[in-house]
């Protein structure tokens, strides 16, 4: 029985975006699902822009690559503005069975400083969220 045809992965080119592809693309394998990887570029400047755009694309070239050669259907997406509004529209626009992200693992402190995407999004959507906390 298929239960995800299609994942969507937000990445943060952070080293906890390994932990997170590796553990969809079995999840994707058995469900001969699609995955969608996303990251969110969050700049002030045009240059900050360009040089996060041009990572972005590394890192997100690097998961699809990993995914493909795992014989993993894989798209990439790069969107522009406040990750947690950028991803929540990403949900609504497409046909998406579960979003699934690492953590950073930040407590009380670090979520109130750094403030949480995940925080925001497991209010904010109806679809399963899958948070993988990175070692």
């Amino acid at each position: 029985m298929q239960v995800y045809r299609n994942i969507l992965v937000t990445i943060d080119c952070s080293p906890v975006d390994e932990a997170i592809v590796k553990h969809v693309s079995a999840l994707a394998r058995q469900n001969d699902a699609k995955v969608c990887l996303l990251h969110v570029v969050h700049s002030h400047t045009l240059d900050q822009d360009r040089a996060l755009r041009e990572k972005a694309q590394s890192c997100l070239e690097a998961g699809r690559t990993m995914l493909q050669a795992q014989g993993v259907d894989a798209c990439t997406l790069i969107r522009s503005g406040e990750p947690d509004a950028q991803i929540l529209e990403e949900i609504a626009g497409g046909d998406y069975d579960l979003v699934a992200m690492a953590t950073h693992g930040h407590r009380f402190i670090g979520d109130a400083f750094f403030g949480s995407v995940s925080e925001s999004l497991k209010h904010k959507i109806s679809i399963p969220l899958l948070l993988l906390k990175a070692g």
